[in-house]
């Protein structure tokens, strides 16, 4: 369990994987995919170009998240519609940029993809900025982080991460909404839980009753 959201909230997370396992990093590694928690990777376009489609099938990718604004679209280019399923998102690596907006859409992809016992890939066009933010933002809301914590394991296996001002300030704004969110799904389950419980003492009761007509 881990504490988040300020004192006395405490809510169940699972554990972030791998947290002091840095990546050896070198300048070349810009141009490569890193996988970032288990069966989820992050890159650059070159790492989903023709030429990988070998390197992709190895790492078993089966969905990809492609980010670009619509001015790149001749040159980021979902490559392998046949072979993998896409999520396509037009997204500017500006500051006054809603990204925010993309957070639910790509948590509910990439858990479409783990749930099919698949693994994932986002990646803009350098893995740098605009991809980063959606990847942070889903390690925050999938292990219960903080901007900081999340910011910083994305950081340690992929170095050269550096999302744009505007991001990383609606990233700092998403952490009480995904608790708010996470919240309030936990006591709809809570509800739910009591509501099957109260159904299973109500029905042998109401059994019983039955079982005692012209019995006076």
């Amino acid at each position: 369990m881990q504490s988040s959201g300020g004192p006395g909230r405490l809510f169940d997370f699972p554990e972030i994987p791998n947290k002091d396992d840095v990546v050896d990093w070198t300048y070349s590694k810009r141009r490569d995919m890193q996988e970032i928690v288990p069966r989820i990777y992050l890159g650059p376009y070159s790492a989903a170009m023709k030429s990988k489609f070998d390197n992709l099938k190895a790492h078993s990718i089966t969905h990809i998240v492609c980010i670009r604004q619509d001015i790149e679209a001749n040159f980021v280019k979902p490559n392998f519609k046949n072979d993998f399923k896409y999520l396509i998102l037009d997204v500017a690596d500006l500051p006054t940029e809603n990204i925010i907006k993309h957070f639910p859409q790509v948590k509910a992809f990439i858990d479409e993809g783990l749930s099919s016992a698949g693994n994932v890939l986002l990646h803009g066009n350098a893995g740098i900025s605009r991809s980063a933010a959606l990847m942070i933002a889903y390690i925050m809301e999938t292990y219960g982080l903080s901007y900081r914590d999340a910011f910083q394991h994305v950081q340690q296996k992929r170095f050269c991460i550096n999302p744009n001002e505007g991001f990383a300030h609606q990233l700092m704004e998403y952490e009480p909404i995904y608790l708010a969110n996470y919240q309030a799904r936990q006591q709809q389950i809570d509800c739910q839980a009591i509501d099957r419980r109260n159904a299973g003492i109500k029905r042998p009761f109401e059994d019983e009753i039955d079982g005692d007509d012209g019995m006076d």
